[in-house]
């Protein structure tokens, strides 16, 4: 369970103290429920947001994922559920509490930390999320009244339309990485989702987003009232722990390169980053035709197939994965060795986000980003967003081709 990155496990500073959740009048099964899972204090943005959050206050919250504030929110529906039961059985179909997530794998995840941690609260959770089978969703909605719908808003919709799904009855509305949201072009969905949901005065609104831009700030004071608005500074990435290489590669040598890196350093875990998901079949098809172990993880491979290549990944049997930036961010596993960016990601924040994937909980990590001619383009918004200057380098003779080497 992951209620918080592993190397963010940070202690939240609130007027200079340590702030606990023991401090916080949380319902005692909740309290259990994080002992069990070994957290004591809070992370920022959790001390930042709970007591406002808590106190049925709306809240807006600037934070990246893997800060904790899936935690945060989740505390406080869950105290809100315990602390105020329904004095009737509701109709199926019409939950207490909505979450809106952009993505299957932050949907999915949400999910499985919602299970951690109401565990020994009797509370009816489901993840409503395309890709995976209908029917399935559609005969746990029929069998039995839900307190907590985690979503993508898409298949949210589908529900709606067929009135499966009421949200009158919703009191905590979540939306989660509201900027993914607008980059995915979902906002006009959520505006729809949204209004189908009480108005802003008679339902409390957490809004949550890596970034604060125009159209983000324009969303959140639409859909808002009078929030609290919480800015937790973007983590830096860990120079200490993770060593950044930069290496010239042309774009026809790439897959030579990355097939001898894996050959000759054998890697013990790696996560391939590509821009695009035609990209990431390419490149894992000619891995596998050298023999090396490695799977896709992308949108367009089917969910449970998805969800059982991360589960080989996790659990040590797959060594290799190659993956997209979108199907990247369900990933979090502790032993990630290296990380290699097959391209250099067009928003410098995604880069920040996949070399997070190795030099975790204290061990340290190896991030190689090969950077060809059309790579190069992104250097420089890249080094700005660092604030350091990017020196690429050539790779030692060893990794390229020789004329000993077959042709592919």
């Amino acid at each position: 369970m992951t209620l918080i990155d592993a190397e963010d496990k940070l202690e939240g500073d609130v007027d200079g103290t340590i702030c606990r959740f023991d401090e916080f009048a949380l319902p005692q099964p909740l309290l259990s429920a994080i002992e069990d899972l070994g957290f004591v204090s809070c992370t920022p943005i959790q001390a930042e947001s709970l007591p406002y959050g808590l106190s049925d206050y709306d809240v807006t919250g600037q934070a990246q994922t893997g800060t904790g504030k899936t935690a945060a929110f989740l505390i406080s529906i869950f105290t809100k559920m315990w602390e105020n039961p329904l004095q009737e059985a509701p109709a199926l179909g019409s939950p207490r509490a909505l979450v809106l997530a952009p993505t299957r794998e932050l949907a999915l995840q949400i999910e499985s930390d919602a299970m951690d941690l109401s565990k020994h609260m009797n509370l009816q959770l489901l993840s409503l999320v395309g890709g995976m089978d209908f029917e399935k969703q559609q005969k746990k909605l029929e069998k039995r009244a839900v307190d907590l719908v985690v979503a993508t808003p898409g298949r949210l919709i589908d529900f709606i339309q067929r009135k499966q799904i009421n949200l009158r009855g919703v009191e905590t509305l979540v939306i989660d990485e509201a900027d993914r949201m607008l980059d995915m072009g979902f906002i006009p969905d959520v505006r729809r989702i949204v209004y189908q949901t009480p108005h802003k005065r008679q339902r409390q609104t957490l809004f949550f987003s890596a970034t604060f831009n125009e159209d983000v700030m324009r969303l959140a004071e639409s859909w808002t009232l009078d929030p609290e608005h919480i800015v937790i500074e973007a983590e830096q990435v860990a120079t200490d722990t993770v060593e950044q290489q930069f290496w010239l590669v042309g774009a026809d040598q790439k897959d030579w390169v990355l097939k001898k890196i894996l050959e000759l350093d054998r890697p013990e875990r790696a996560i391939i980053f590509a821009n695009r998901r035609d990209q990431t079949h390419s490149v894992a098809s000619s891995l596998q035709k050298a023999d090396i172990r490695c799977e896709v993880l992308a949108g367009d491979v089917p969910q449970k197939k998805r969800l059982a290549t991360l589960d080989r990944f996790k659990s040590g049997k797959l060594p290799y994965l190659v993956a997209t930036d979108v199907a990247g961010r369900g990933i979090h596993v502790e032993d990630v060795s290296h990380v290699i960016n097959y391209d250099l990601p067009e928003d410098p924040e995604d880069y920040v986000h996949r070399i997070g994937r190795t030099g975790r909980a204290g061990s340290t990590g190896t991030s190689i980003s090969f950077v060809s001619e059309m790579d190069a383009f992104n250097v420089p918004e890249l080094e700005e967003f660092l604030s350091a200057s990017i020196e690429c380098l050539q790779p030692e003779q060893r990794y390229f081709k020789s004329k000993s080497d077959k042709p592919e």
